[in-house]
């Protein structure tokens, strides 16, 4: 229970409020004092009629004001305050003693030592952070702020060391101890790009596999040149993150940056929607995206999906940058740099006539090519780190350790989703954490997936033999309408007439009727 005391700043008054407590033996816990008049009191639970009888005796003492029961004390609401703080905080934080004896150490901290919390209290800082004598620090005469590079194990971090000092009753200070903050390389990185306010959008790209350094060398290079710009690469792989910090990169980073999804728009509104509306009276109904992004760029997403209309017009932007709105006589004069980005390939969607040859030779000029995520496996433990990172702070979560059998699993997973799979993943096992200190395989729930094969249910059960069966069975109901009589699908599937007819009759397969 906690009462909270308003009252005079007098001498004796505390010694009177415990007397009355005494007569009732009640045994104080803790009390805090404010400058602001009030007094804070934490005793064991009393029943209501004793209460009731203790308020109006303490409201009696000479200088108390009033007196009510209170949820906490502030020394509490300070505490608790403190340890919300550092439990979200993703740097390692130490609280240590004059001697280096650490004192407070918040979650991240143990995870980055791998210990629990009471194999490192009262234990001496330098048995794991190693770079930085911490008693000679603070045996010196005026202890300074410091700022080093240490060790824990092989990795590196940078430590910030700020001395706690406590106010005597001379006014002068003594010390108290010092608190201790770790940041990861990569952090200070983030730190000083953000401070440094970089216009390109690379700082924002990983890249530590030999294929993605050579890609990053490619698109710096052709973010500063202003012809059209084509990037493929396998579904989430990061075409438009590549596309946006060659915006931010090129002399065109000042004005808009408009992605577009051509595989979103419907083939009717594809044309309105890109070049505009114009009424029966010339009104302009609509600017449309290219008058939208002057100056800018236009990142077309999927132009593979972009209609054949659609296409006409933007070869003759491309050639003379130019184009009509929609029921409209009047030229445009387009003033956009065009980047496209596609996961097929659009050479053989020239050959079957799907896409305009002239248009792709156009988009064509420069590109390069994103490598998916299975081609660069050096680069996947760095990106989930990074994820780890983002969205326990985003979160407010402790950052976590990936366990060595997360590890393994991670670099041996095929990634047909590549980053953006990794990525959703990370965000899945951060927003369900469990509390624990590791990153584990179940909490990834990453579907079973064979490279060549495809995902697979790795709860099946049953024999070779009955799946066998139920892959034959479906192959057959999917073929048998297809051909005019089972000869044909025998011949088609290599073998023997009367093995496809037993097959079918074996699991019931027939035409319907009209067939």
């Amino acid at each position: 229970m906690r009462l909270e005391v308003s009252c005079l700043d007098r001498v004796g008054l505390a010694k009177d409020i415990l007397m009355i407590m005494e007569g009732y033996g009640i045994n104080l816990l803790a009390i805090d004092a404010s400058n602001q008049g009030f007094l804070y009191l934490q005793f064991a639970e009393v029943n209501f009629d004793t209460l009731s009888e203790l308020l109006p005796l303490i409201r009696k003492v000479e200088g108390v004001h009033d007196v009510r029961t209170v949820s906490f004390m502030p020394s509490e609401q300070e505490h608790y305050a403190l340890k919300t703080l550092l439990k979200t905080l993703p740097d390692s934080v130490f609280s240590i003693d004059v001697k280096g004896r650490v004192r407070i150490v918040n979650e991240s901290a143990l995870m980055t030592v791998g210990m629990e919390e009471h194999e490192v209290l009262d234990e001496s800082i330098n048995h794991w952070v190693q770079g930085f004598n911490f008693g000679r620090w603070l045996s010196e005469s005026v202890v300074l702020a410091q700022a080093t590079r240490v060790n824990i194990g092989p990795n590196e971090y940078l430590a910030e060391m700020l001395p706690i000092y406590l106010p005597d009753e001379n006014n002068s200070t003594i010390l108290a101890g010092a608190v201790v903050s770790l940041k990861s390389p990569a952090r200070v990185g983030k730190q000083f790009n953000a401070l440094q306010n970089q216009t390109t959008g690379f700082e924002n790209v990983l890249a530590a596999s030999d294929k993605m350094k050579e890609v990053l060398v490619q698109a710096r290079r052709m973010a500063q040149l202003d012809a059209p710009l084509l990037i493929t690469g396998e579904t989430g792989t990061g075409k438009e993150l590549m596309a946006r910090a060659c915006h931010d990169a090129s002399m065109r980073r000042e004005h808009p940056f408009i992605a577009i999804n051509c595989a979103a728009m419907p083939d009717s509104a594809a044309e309105e929607e890109l070049f505009g509306f114009v009424s029966s009276q010339g009104e302009v109904i609509k600017r449309g995206f290219f008058a939208e992004a002057k100056g800018g760029t236009v990142f077309l997403d999927e132009i593979a999906e972009m209609s054949r209309s659609a296409q006409v017009k933007l070869l003759r932007l491309l050639q003379d940058g130019t184009y009509r709105r929609v029921g409209g006589d009047e030229e445009v004069q387009a003033d956009v740099r065009i980047i496209c980005s596609t996961q097929k390939n659009l050479a053989e969607l020239c050959q079957t006539g799907d896409f305009r040859e002239d248009l792709y030779y156009r988009i064509h000029v420069l590109s390069f090519h994103m490598p998916s995520l299975r081609d660069r496996k050096v680069d996947v433990i760095p990106l989930t780190e990074m994820f780890l990172e983002h969205y326990s702070q985003q979160l407010s979560i402790p950052i976590r350790r990936i366990s060595a059998q997360c590890r393994e699993h991670l670099l041996g997973y095929a990634w047909p989703g590549n980053v953006r799979q990794l990525k959703n993943a990370i965000f899945r096992a951060v927003s369900m954490w469990d509390g624990s200190a590791e990153l584990t395989v179940e909490q990834l729930k990453l579907p079973s997936y064979a490279e060549g094969f495809g995902y697979f249910d790795h709860q099946f059960e049953g024999s070779l033999d009955q799946a066998m069966k139920q892959f034959e069975a479906s192959l057959l109901r999917r073929l048998y309408p297809a051909y005019p009589s089972t000869r044909q699908l025998a011949k088609k599937l290599g073998v023997s007439h009367t093995a496809i007819a037993n097959k079918l009759r074996e699991y019931k397969i027939s035409k319907q009727k009209g067939m």
